[in-house]
């Protein structure tokens, strides 16, 4: 019966496989999802969804194998539950506390439930607010929204509190965590996990004293074991472009900033506008009087550092290519220059872009650092970071 649904899943880009679809029929026949519809779209997300970026689009064929579930009207509902009576007092056990089955055994059971909710849909009256009788908001009825019963239905609430009912699928809380997408505050997390998987790459060795004592107990003799170190000694040289065109990217650029700073031990950063000249630095506050001239970055930090410019690359072709075609200055060498220095300083280096990539081919700059960089440039997402971790591991 779940065959449309796994059809769905691979027609919406999930790339889910037979073995995962027959795990999920597994859990079912376990019994993990018995007569509760959440549970049912967590376990079968959790068996066939293994990355985030597929969450919503298996959000939407969920959605679609199993719409009209939530058509089905109340009414309809109350004829046709059918629980054992032995599941609900196993459940009650599992659930409830003496008191909380004590009030269930008072009302006379499930089906007195069922039945005293439709008494009470025909006999009330307008919207109760409060209370331990009517059908209403915030009281201890069995019966509304916004309150709470060991055992209630949930009537006219737009989302769960006691996480007792929801149709979680309809939410599509990861709607945006895709890799095509810009990063922004909902995805950056996720952007997280492909640095975190950077850094440890090609990490040193240190001593695992807990794989190390239990190999040794297991085997009789001294068995040493090692491991990557939890932050190796990558090192990473940022610079960022602040000011002017970059101003709607400030807050994605300061997240990736922010989330650098957390996750690699060796890391120092430099601000510069729109192109690379012969002064960089670090507080934007006191970026006239407290320049660090670029020459002395360049001979600071050695080749082993890995270069990574930040930035929209937006700006008059002369600011790249010509002396004094700089918008706030007079520079003497232009900025191809720097970046030509730069990229022999630092082999190892990229160019981050939070412009969307379809729109790069209508500025002419963009293409101007593309060429100095030699296609070393990737956009600001999930994708695009995951492209230039592999370009900066080479």
């Amino acid at each position: 019966m779940f065959l449309p649904f796994f059809e769905n899943l691979r027609k919406s880009g999930v790339p889910v496989s037979l073995r995962e679809y027959l795990t999920f029929l597994e859990g079912m026949k376990k019994g993990l999802a018995t007569y509760d519809v959440e549970a049912f779209y967590y376990l079968a997300r959790v068996s066939m969804v293994k990355d985030e970026r597929n969450i919503d689009k298996f959000d939407r064929a969920f959605a679609a194998s199993f719409e009209g579930l939530d058509a089905i009207s109340f009414e309809q509902v109350l004829e046709a539950v059918d629980i054992p009576a032995d599941w609900l007092a196993k459940m009650a056990e599992k659930h409830l506390s003496d008191e909380e089955k004590a009030e269930i055994e008072a009302l006379g059971g499930f089906d007195k439930l069922m039945e005293t909710l439709r008494d009470r849909l025909s006999e009330q009256q307008g919207r109760h607010q409060g209370g331990n009788k009517w059908i209403g908001t915030a009281g201890t009825s069995p019966f509304g929204a916004y309150g709470y019963n060991p055992e209630g239905v949930r009537i006219g609430q737009k989302e769960s509190r006691h996480k007792r009912a929801v149709k979680v699928w309809d939410k599509r809380e990861f709607k945006n965590l895709d890799d095509t997408v810009e990063l922004g505050t909902r995805n950056i997390k996720v952007a997280l996990k492909r640095l975190r998987r950077w850094v440890r790459e090609g990490a040193a060795e240190e001593l695992d004293l807990d794989g190390t004592i239990r190999a040794t107990a297991e085997h009789g003799y001294l068995d040493v074991k090692t491991r990557p170190e939890r932050h190796n000694a990558v090192k990473v040289l940022l610079f960022l472009d602040v000011g002017g065109s970059m101003d709607p990217h400030v807050k994605v650029v300061e997240e990736l900033f922010s989330a650098a700073r957390t996750e690699f031990k060796h890391l120092e950063y430099y601000y510069f506008h729109n192109c690379l000249y012969e002064g960089v630095w670090r507080d934007n506050r006191r970026r006239w009087d407290q320049q660090t001239p670029t020459y002395e970055v360049l001979r600071t930090y050695g080749s082993d550092y890995k270069c990574i410019f930040v930035g929209d690359a937006s700006m008059s072709p002369y600011e790249i290519a010509y002396p004094g075609g700089a918008n706030e200055h007079w520079n003497q060498e232009s900025g191809q220059v720097w970046l030509q220095r730069a990229r022999e300083q630092w082999s190892s280096n990229l160019w981050i872009n939070p412009v969307p990539e379809k729109h790069w081919n209508y500025t002419h700059s963009i293409g101007m650092i593309q060429d100095i960089f030699e296609d070393r440039m990737v956009p600001m997402t999930l994708a695009g970071l995951e492209k230039g971790m592999r370009e900066l591991t080479r």
